[in-house]
C-alpha cells in the first residue's frame, strides 16, 4: 500500500523531516519526506496498511517544537511500491 500526506503548520526548522525518517524506519516503511516551498512538508510512504496508519498518527503529532495545523492526504506515486529505503529529499 502507498500513501501520501502534506503536513502544514510549524513543520520546517523543527527537525520534522528527521522525525519522519526515524519513525518510518522504525515502522519498516519506505518512501520520502521533503520540505515544500509553501513551508509545508510532503511525506510519501509505502508498506503495510497498519504501519502507514501508525505513521499518519505520528505525523499528526510531530516532534517537539512542531505545531501541526493540518494533515492532508495526497496521491502518492505508485512507483514507491517495492522501494526499500526511506529518505529525505531536497
Amino acid at each position: 500500500m502507498v500513501r501520501g500526506w502534506v503536513v502544514e503548520g510549524q513543520v520546517q526548522g523543527v527537525g520534522f523531516r528527521w522525525f519522519v525518517k526515524q519513525k518510518a524506519r522504525e515502522l519498516g516503511l519506505a518512501g520520502t519526506v521533503r520540505n515544500l516551498a509553501d513551508a509545508s512538508v510532503e511525506v510519501m510512504a509505502s508498506g503495510p496498511d497498519e504501519r502507514l496508519t501508525a505513521l499518519e498518527a505520528a505525523l499528526r503529532k510531530g516532534p517537539p517544537g512542531a505545531d501541526v495545523q493540518q494533515l492532508r492526504k495526497v496521491t502518492a506515486p505508485v512507483e514507491l511500491e517495492g522501494s526499500k529505503s526511506f529518505d529525505i529529499t531536497r
